[in-house]
């Protein structure tokens, strides 16, 4: 993928695309910008676009790229290969890879290889402490100074337990406008093995149990750290509506708290874990109905503002166990518009302004991302995803773009929505191929 952000001269046209709210209409790409389609040669490479919505390219808040350290399980080549075919034109890399991502030196690693190699925008996400040890402050300022130009930092996998240190935290990022991305997770009420919603279902499978508390109460905590320091702070892969509630009510005192919700926090229930499926344990776990019920209405209404996939590949030596010590995580790149159009979309919660409220804007304005979550206008990057919204197929594991395959929608028919990705002016996915 060298060269991927190299937008050919000639220029790319679309013909004919749904402009959400402006009708149909041609988008000319030129030098990875947007101009006058008037301006269009003979030479111009057209895609037909008649029956497709044009939306800005997706951003990913949270997703996994294990690169550099567990390379058997994905590489930021084939991670953001499977970001592209998702609809996505820039992705953030989580810090717990290996090395953990806590210095300048290994933000700008990450950066540097995402340049190299990547099929969409890699932006590192900094770690909040040293070795994701929650014990001191990492090289937040030098990270944000660097060549990576880090905002967003996040122990994700690991909850910032430590209300001192998270309140430093969010007083040192308040400088350069960064925000503190947390996993709401108190391991007093929900331990390292919780695995299960805590209730008759996990008393009944015997699985350690994670109340709806343990994540809520963490949040709450969060929400008064960001109102004394007058920082920013996000909450990763929203899974219950406790933490709802709590948003709605720091929303209301203008407390500057953002959540994410993930595509299979948004599906799937609890009741998957019944055949103790390792592909269904996730972190936090899945949860009832009534839960999935309150995330959806969140996101319509915009308390939870951004749906983040937590993409989480896994080679198959580490989820292929017994349920409770198989590792958390599904990969969900290149399925998170399609549940979304499933679960949001065909009932009516959202139309396909909110679409790119949610995937789009709202994720690049939270992560402070200037060339993403952009308007399809003239003088602006050219970051697109074209939409069928038609299409359907059924998901298979195997031909997935990811080297793994902890694929909890294998076998099921979802919508099969993106046609094309254009990144800065050039295609990086398109179905069918070239």
């Amino acid at each position: 993928m060298s060269g991927m952000g190299e937008a050919p001269n000639a220029g790319l046209l679309i013909v004919g695309a749904d402009l959400v709210g402006a009708g149909q209409g041609d988008l000319l790409m030129r030098d990875g910008v947007f101009v006058d389609p008037s301006e269009a040669g003979a030479d111009v490479e057209r895609i037909d676009a008649d029956g497709l919505v044009a939306l800005p390219g997706l951003v990913d808040l949270h997703t996994h790229l294990r690169e550099p350290g567990r390379e058997d399980a994905e590489t930021i080549a084939t991670g953001t290969l499977a970001a592209a075919r998702g609809g996505y034109t820039a992705v953030l890399a989580m810090a717990n890879t290996d090395p953990v991502t806590d210095t300048a030196e290994a933000a700008e690693h990450i950066w540097a290889l995402g340049r190299r190699d990547g099929a969409a925008e890699v932006v590192p996400v900094g770690a909040v402490s040293k070795g994701l040890q929650g014990s001191e402050l990492a090289e937040l300022g030098l990270m944000a100074r660097s060549a990576a130009t880090v905002r967003v930092f996040s122990d994700d996998g690991v909850c910032v337990t430590d209300a001192r240190l998270m309140r430093r935290a969010l007083e040192y990022v308040r400088a350069f406008d960064g925000v503190i991305a947390q996993h709401a997770q108190d391991p007093r009420l929900a331990g390292a093995d919780a695995c299960c919603h805590e209730g008759e279902l996990s008393g009944r499978l015997g699985l350690p149990g994670w109340p709806p508390a343990a994540e809520s109460t963490i949040v709450a905590r969060d929400a008064e750290l960001a109102a004394l320091t007058g920082s920013r702070t996000h909450v990763c892969h929203v899974s219950t509506a406790d933490t709802v509630d709590v948003l709605r009510w720091a929303h209301r005192r203008g407390i500057a708290i953002t959540a994410e919700v993930t595509p299979h926090h948004l599906m799937l229930t609890t009741s998957e874990l019944t055949g103790y499926d390792p592909i269904y344990k996730v972190n936090p776990p899945l949860r009832p109905d009534e839960h999935v019920a309150a995330l959806r209405e969140a996101l319509a209404d915009g308390t939870i503002a951004a749906v983040g996939t937590d993409h989480a590949p896994h080679a198959r030596h580490d989820k292929q166990h017994a349920f409770i010590d198989a590792a958390p995580g599904m990969i969900g790149l290149e399925t998170a518009l399609a549940v979304l159009i499933e679960t949001m979309v065909k009932p009516g919660r959202l139309d396909w302004a909110g679409v790119a409220e949610r995937m789009s804007y709202e994720p690049a304005r939270i992560a402070r991302l200037p060339h993403q979550g952009r308007p399809l206008t003239i003088g602006e990057p050219a970051n697109v995803v074209l939409v069928d919204p038609q299409a359907r197929a059924t998901v298979d594991a195997a031909t997935s773009a990811s080297l793994a395959r902890n694929n909890p929608w294998h076998s099921r028919e979802l919508p099969d929505p993106v046609a094309a990705t254009i990144w800065r002016g050039r295609i990086s996915y398109r179905r069918g191929g070239s």
